[in-house]
C-alpha cells in the first residue's frame, strides 16, 4: 500500500494534483479548512494510490510527499 502526506500548512487548495491523479484518488476536503483557510487535498483511497507521485510533481508547494511501501 503506498499513500501521500499533505502539509496541510502548506496546502493552498488549487486542485493541480486531483486533476493530476490518474486514479481519481485525491480530493480536496469538503469537511475542513486549513489554518489559510483552504479547503487542503487528502487521498480519499490508499489501497488504490499506485506511488507514480503526480500529484507531488504537480503541486506547486511541495505539499505532497509520497510514500511507497515495499
Amino acid at each position: 500500500m503506498s499513500l501521500i502526506i499533505v502539509d496541510e500548512s502548506y496546502c493552498k487548495g488549487c486542485g493541480l494534483c486531483v486533476d493530476a491523479c490518474p486514479e481519481g484518488i485525491v480530493a480536496l476536503a469538503d469537511d475542513r479548512i486549513n489554518e489559510k483557510g483552504y479547503h487542503p487535498a487528502i487521498l480519499t483511497n490508499e489501497a488504490a494510490c499506485t506511488a507514480c507521485s503526480s500529484c507531488a510533481t504537480m503541486c506547486p508547494d511541495v505539499a505532497i510527499t509520497v510514500v511507497r511501501s515495499r
